[in-house]
């Protein structure tokens, strides 16, 4: 809070149910203009919404636009706002598209602006929601109030991203602690799904409730539904293909106590402020370790006991693997570039996502790439420029695709950490603890590694030939930072192609690994 009062641009990286929200509302009533919020689902915009009005009074007031209302709401919204009788406007990453909607916050002057979730700018930004690539556009437009960027989960590279997407100045980071003592992990190896649902069912069903389970299909989630509420348990499916309005039922349910277990895909429950949940089950494999500790933080927020069990058969990860491997569309690269320099000027993504027959999240993610690889410039109104024309269309869609591939590269580095996790015979909360930087001196006692007698104390870091979170360089993976040791091997963080594990003897015989200055 003193930094954002401070004036100072902020990422604040907090465990779940430690008081993110506090960080903005309080602040916000003592700085002059409103604070626009950046959060992306209209469920944890609406749960904002209603706690500021209902348990503060009124909190100064707050509002939400989204798609999810009538133009007439959303009218109303934008007439609360001009007249000055918004604290918080709540609005997802796409409605800042709209130039509009830049303009009439322009106006407003907002002097916080705030970035919910900010882990989902490397998590969903490259693909999935490329408009969070777009943000530091709309700060710019806005005069770049000060900037405050909040997350549960994040790991280093996470975090710098997140610091380089937003384009920060001079960023004060706080980060305080990963670690959830009242969390119990384990892992079930399954070899078969139907000894898998089996065992998830019956997990679920003796567990204390309420409780989440997590799948990877929306048929998967319908399925498990089935399943518990054949057996008498009060249970109901979340994911993305349901109709708007039972999607809110579920929701209202889960929130009231009227649920003992939600079946869902990823995007049910973030941010969702429910102490109680007393396990969360992922019948599959999440798409990383951000991912999945993400998921698991929503359980035992209350301070309680609480069960993060994963259910893991090898073969889930060639689905993981498959999502991370996406080739790039070099062609649609090719024609982005070419469009934009035929358009005499600048030009906005809604024409050019007309003229390539593409919808527009698609187009922004074209133009994310190039211009990540400095060959289009996207102006804070959001308009789309080439930059230079000496560089061909085909060598800017070759260097587009190589940022792409960076990507991937990455991506499937967590895979395979995600596998590593899953795998271990070493204190999974150590492992996890590791992945975003943090060290536990001994096992922890409480996962099921510990109980079955496997985790062994780790490599002791006066004795390690590199110490653990120093910079090292290889001369083919660039440079990196020292992660964890797992007896004979070390895990590095590379800049350029993620985590790597190493063999100890082969770093030492062949001189793998230098000391970085």
């Amino acid at each position: 809070m003193e930094s954002v009062l401070s004036g100072r641009d902020t990422l604040a990286v907090m465990p779940t149910g430690s008081g993110k929200s506090a960080i903005y509302q309080v602040p916000a009533l003592l700085m002059d203009g409103p604070t626009v919020v950046v959060s992306p689902l209209i469920s944890l915009q609406r749960d904002q919404v209603e706690g500021l009005l209902g348990r503060r009074g009124g909190a100064g007031g707050a509002v939400q636009a989204n798609s999810s209302q009538s133009e007439k709401a959303r009218g109303a919204a934008f007439a609360a706002l001009r007249a000055g009788a918004v604290e918080f406007f709540f609005l997802a990453p796409e409605q800042l598209a709209k130039p509009e909607v830049l303009d009439a916050l322009a106006l407003a002057r907002p002097s916080l602006f705030v970035v919910d979730e900010a882990h989902c700018i490397a998590s969903w930004g490259h693909d999935f929601r490329p408009e969070y690539l777009r943000l530091h556009s709309s700060i710019e437009r806005l005069g770049h109030p000060t900037v405050l960027a909040l997350t549960a989960t994040a790991s280093p590279p996470v975090r710098e991203e997140i610091l380089r997407r937003l384009r920060l100045r001079l960023p004060h980071e706080v980060v305080c602690g990963f670690d959830r003592p009242n969390l119990t992990f384990e892992v079930q190896a399954v070899r078969e799904d139907e000894q898998r649902r089996e065992a998830v069912v019956m997990r679920a069903m003796s567990e204390a409730k309420p409780g989440l389970v997590y799948t990877a299909t929306r048929k998967s989630a319908e399925r498990y539904a089935f399943d518990l509420a054949a057996l008498g348990i009060d249970a109901a499916a979340y994911h993305a293909g349901m109709r708007a309005a039972e999607r809110e039922d579920v929701h209202e349910r889960f929130m009231h106590g009227r649920l003992d277990v939600v079946v869902a895909t990823t995007a049910f429950g973030m941010g969702i402020d429910k102490s109680d949940v007393r396990f969360v089950l992922h019948a599959e494999v999440a798409d990383s370790l951000d991912s999945y500790y993400q998921e698991v933080g929503r359980a035992g927020r209350d301070g309680g006991p609480a069960l993060a069990a994963l259910y893991y058969r090898p073969e889930d990860l060639g689905l993981r693997s498959f999502f991370a491997s996406g080739r790039t569309d070099v062609d649609a690269l090719r024609k982005v570039v070419t469009l934009v320099g035929h358009a005499g000027g600048p030009v906005g993504p809604l024409a050019l996502a007309q003229e390539m027959d593409l919808s527009v999240p698609r187009v922004c993610g074209l133009v994310n790439l190039l211009e990540q690889a400095g060959a289009l410039h996207v102006s804070p109104d959001g308009s789309i420029t080439r930059i230079c024309r000496e560089i061909s269309p085909p060598q800017a869609a070759a260097a587009a695709a190589e940022v792409a591939e960076c990507h991937r590269r990455v991506d499937q580095s967590r895979v395979d950490m995600m596998r590593a996790y899953a795998e271990t015979s070493d204190c999974r909360r150590q492992f996890l603890l590791a992945y975003f930087g943090e060290t536990l001196g001994e096992p922890c006692g409480r996962c099921d590694t510990c109980a079955a007698g496997t985790a062994e104390q780790q490599l002791d870091a006066d004795s390690s030939p590199y110490a653990l979170q120093s910079r090292v360089s290889h001369a083919v993976w660039g440079v990196g930072v020292v992660m964890r040791y797992e007896g004979d091997r070390i895990v590095v963080l590379f800049e350029e192609v993620g985590y790597r594990t190493l063999s100890l003897e082969a770093v030492r015989a062949r001189g793998l690994l230098q000391v970085a200055s």
